[in-house]
């Protein structure tokens, strides 16, 4: 027990952490049998515990919820010392509170995330106290603020899992300092509560008592900046009283610039202090208009990550002391400018960190599932004590009420509840919340529902699930579809959708933590792998190393590490594109990627769960920063009598003009040009590079590369020989003078143009058939010892119903593709495909994967999530006595103009060539 004592002894503090007695109490015996009575006899079950704590983080209780009790005892001295009034503090505790000091009831909170603090001077004694806590998080959250506690989220969290300490205050005393900073005139507006005035009675004063004196002094690194007085009126117990200072030559707080100026409040009585209470502050505003969100008056694009504050085995609280100050510095080092701190109040520590390291923050409440007048009184009593705990935090420049309808509509399908979209009094109860934040606290942003169905909002922000390449036609689609028509994302326009900033606060994509090296830092099997409520394979992690071993992803990957990395690259890529066509564009005023790291089973983040590297780190910290480089290409594939071309963007969020020589390499050639680019803007240099594919024997990759001062960046293009000699279809030895069946005209065309010997008649002269759809005819062929190679159609679909069995998937956004991973299975298939397909595959993606059984040979795989629903692209089945070997990648109209799609076609082609051959047998005449 540590206590700190001002050095005017107006205020002392001591820290109650440590060591408690911690008993559960499953049956609610504790207060029938008097656990709150001092020396009261407790089960056998008792034992020690270390707060701050969350009871989950002992294995033995991660399951329990209901009523659990504290205990310890604080020896004092002198606590009837009239000089201080005793108050005990508790900076959160999950969920209901009640405390007791030597069996006196003195106080109770509700509520899991906030500071609540209760005077118990009157049940002190002198010598030992006893201070006991009930705390109640029941089963049933729904009505509850909890976040992403519990299902089907993470673990839940209980108890006492902040700070506890036990304050002396004089009774006349600063119970706040609440400073509103104005860039118009630079002057801080200093608001001050002062409570306690009541105990002045007896002396001449205008309030019955002898006046009281604030003095307000403002400092800057030890330096006095600005000091006012001012007395305190009030009627009653309580004043408050406002001061405006001007701050000359004032330096204003940025995430590039974070100064600070520390507050005092020294209240003076009769000549002498009888109380000091001190903050700090930052010089900034933020605003948002014309669709641009402005930072102290000027444009700032917004550069973000979501941030949801769990971690290893100690849940909601920092794993050591240096923690939030590892993560600001990680965030800023990888090009963050701002952390979402996610369905849950920020630690106070970590908005500590945040104003004096310098990152913007946008916090919010946490969430209920359910919209009752209990949760909608608990999230807005929520915010307001937010806005009470954190209005002098500068990094803090944006207020969330709710998140994705949680609590206030129904994005889970409730029976008992309605959609914010459609409820026009869920729409009412939503602009009047949104307008009381504003009064509240004008210095901040605030948006009403984060995601969509947006109602009277500062930002127009959109949660969006894209990956990329595979959907990156969609996603700049999508993005056009926010600029052109931003209206549809309200669900009614209590404010002009055309000028909120459009910021897309979440997106993403997966990429596979190193989960062995996650479960040898907890030295045990992670809690997380096996939750009840989660999906088994695609969020539950339990099992991923049997799934990995019965699956083909060992022909693919020589270990699961490697997996892991390979999936990581993919994430990168994804991300990578997703960022840039954002950046790139001048009607996309920010984003916030999801996320920050890895939590628990979810594996989408920058870092990992422990706050390490993933691969791409460096890579992605340039793709993120302030001045980023972009390459557009024209094409992805590029035949070698062809051109690689590309455009070039330089991006500038900085508020500095930029002027250097834009440098390019690409297939032996390079060259420069000088660009300038304004403070915060982008500069797209169109026809940047041109020059001659150099000519392959055979499909590979040449890269790209651009800089502009430190910016730079590099982008794979693939190279295909138009004249292949090696072509295993054009120059197959083997059933030469035997046709192949090609059932699209288009398709037939191709091949015949590329000098392939294609028939339009599926007969007994056929080596192999190319069909869009497995008809009466083909299923014969196959049976009578056939080999079909069964293609995609145009749309993506595949007209098979009875060979294989399908799974579509969406065309557009999806929280499984992002979470997804096609591998190439094939060694023949890795030239034209890559290990991990990306940009060789642009425009070619499946619409839908076949499910494959033990005995199909799957050629390019795919899984999603903890390796769950394995499927493949392409595999090929035995059928009767022939097989089918079906490509549900999107390549038939790509045959002779694409190099990819063609080298793909022509090697499964000859790959049933091969197997006609190897089997020596002719088909029966099967034409129709």
């Amino acid at each position: 027990m540590e206590t700190d004592f001002r050095a005017d002894d107006s205020r002392q503090e001591t820290e109650l952490n440590g060591t408690w007695q911690f008993a559960t109490d499953p049956d609610d015996d504790g207060r029938d049998e008097g656990w709150y009575e001092p020396d009261s006899a407790w089960p056998d079950r008792t034992r020690s515990v270390e707060v701050p704590h969350a009871w989950q983080e002992l294995e033995e209780f991660r399951g329990y919820t209901g009523t659990a009790w504290y205990r310890r005892t604080i020896a004092l001295d002198a606590p009837d010392d009239d000089r201080f009034r005793r108050r005990l503090r508790f900076d959160a505790v999950d969920y209901e509170t009640t405390v007791w000091v030597n069996g006196d009831r003195v106080g109770a909170n509700r509520g899991g995330y906030l500071p609540f603090e209760t005077d118990v001077t009157d049940a002190l004694v002198d010598g030992e106290n006893e201070v006991v806590v009930e705390v109640v998080d029941p089963d049933d959250l729904s009505e509850l603020p909890h976040g992403k506690q519990g299902e089907p989220w993470y673990q839940r969290v209980s108890g006492i899992w902040q700070d506890v300490t036990l304050e002396a205050v004089p009774p006349v005393r600063v119970e706040g300092i609440r400073v509103t900073p104005d860039l118009e005139t630079d002057t801080a507006h200093v608001e001050l509560d002062v409570d306690g005035l009541d105990d002045l009675s007896g002396s001449a004063g205008s309030n019955g008592g002898s006046t009281v004196v604030a003095h307000v002094v403002v400092t800057r690194d030890d330096r006095t900046v600005a000091a006012e007085s001012t007395a305190i009126d009030g009627d009653g117990a309580s004043g408050t009283e406002a001061v405006s200072i001007p701050i000359p030559d004032a330096d204003y707080w940025t995430p590039e610039t974070p100064a600070l100026y520390d507050v005092r409040v020294d209240l003076e009585r009769e000549g002498a202090v009888v109380d000091r209470h001190e903050d700090y502050f930052g010089m900034r505003s933020v605003e948002a208009r014309d669709g641009q969100v402005y930072l102290n008056g000027e444009p700032y694009v917004l550069r973000g990550a979501l941030e949801q504050g769990y971690y290893p085995e100690t849940l909601y609280r920092p794993f050591d002391e240096d923690c939030f100050e590892r993560e600001v510095r990680t965030a800023t080092e990888l090009g963050f400018n701002l952390l979402r701190k996610h369905i849950k109040p920020a630690h106070p520590d970590f908005l500590e960190c945040a104003d004096r390291l310098g990152i913007l923050v946008w916090e919010e409440p946490a969430n209920p599932t359910v919209h009752t007048d209990r949760s909608r009184r608990a999230v807005f009593e929520q915010l307001e004590g937010m806005i009470e705990r954190d209005y002098n935090r500068p990094s803090v420049v944006i207020w969330s009420i709710y998140n994705e309808e949680w609590g206030i509509g129904n994005p889970q399908g409730l029976d008992v509840e309605t959609s914010l979209w459609e409820d026009e009094g869920k729409q009412r109860y939503l602009a009047d919340c949104y307008e009381s934040t504003r009064e509240r606290d004008p210095t901040r942003l605030v948006c009403d529902n984060s995601g969509w169905a947006h109602v009277a909002t500062d930002v127009n922000d959109y949660h969006r699930y894209f990956v990329s390449p595979d959907r990156a036609d969609a996603w700049e689609a999508d993005l056009d579809r926010m600029a052109d028509r931003p209206e549809d994302n309200y669900a009614a326009a209590e404010t002009d959708p055309d000028d909120a900033p459009i910021i897309v606060s979440e997106f993403g994509t997966w990429g596979l933590c190193d989960a062995p090296a996650i479960e040898e830092s907890y030295g045990e099997r992670p809690p997380w792998f096996d939750y009840e409520f989660l999906e088994q394979g695609l969020k539950r992690p339990d099992g991923y190393r049997e799934r990995f071993e019965e699956s083909t992803l060992t022909e693919a990957f020589d270990e699961f590490e490697a997996l892991a990395e390979a999936w990581q690259w993919r994430e990168f890529r994804s991300n990578k594109d997703v960022i840039e066509r954002m950046r790139a564009r001048d009607d996309v005023a920010g984003y916030v990627i999801t996320e920050f790291s890895d939590i628990e089973w979810e594996f989408n983040g920058i870092l990992d769960y422990r706050r390490e590297q993933k691969v791409f780190h460096d890579e992605f910290a340039r793709v993120n920063a302030p001045v980023a480089v972009q390459l557009e290409c024209e094409s992805r594939t590029v035949w070698d009598d062809g051109t690689i071309a590309a455009d070039a963007v330089v991006v500038n969020d900085t508020d500095e003009r930029l002027e250097a020589e834009l440098s390019w390499t690409a297939a032996g050639e390079s060259g420069q040009r000088t660009v300038a680019v304004d403070p915060v803007s982008t500069v797209r240099v169109e026809d940047l590079i041109a020059v001659d594919a150099p000519t392959v024997d055979a499909v590979g990759t040449e890269a790209i590369t651009l800089a502009f001062g430190d910016a730079t960046t590099e982008e794979p293009v693939t190279i295909g020989p138009r004249a292949d000699s090696s072509s295993p279809v054009l120059g197959r030895e083997s059933g030469a003078d035997e046709p192949i069946y090609a059932e699209d005209e288009a398709l037939r065309d191709a091949l015949e143009e590329r000098g392939t010997s294609v028939v339009d008649q599926l007969d007994d002269t056929v080596a192999a058939a190319v069909v869009t759809e497995t008809r009466h005819a083909v299923l014969e062929y196959a049976r009578d010892g056939g080999d079909v190679v069964l293609l995609a159609d145009r749309d993506g679909s595949v007209a098979d119903g009875d060979v294989f069995d399908y799974r579509d998937l969406p065309e557009d956004e999806s929280w499984n593709l992002v979470a997804s991973l096609l591998y190439t299975n094939d060694e023949r298939l890795e030239p034209p495909l890559g290990s991990v397909p990306g940009w060789e595959l642009d425009g070619r993606y499946p619409y839908t994967v076949a499910s494959v059984t033990e005995g199909d040979d799957v050629s390019v795989g795919y899984v999603e999530g903890w390796l769950a629903n394995p499927s493949a692209a392409v595999a090929t089945r035995q059928y009767g006595d022939g097989a089918v070997r079906v490509c549900t990648l999107r390549v038939i109209d790509g045959y002779g103009s694409c190099p990819v799609a063609t080298a793909l076609v022509d090697e499964l082609v000859a790959m049933s060539l091969e197997e006609s051959a190897r089997l020596d047998t002719s088909p029966r005449d099967t034409a129709r």
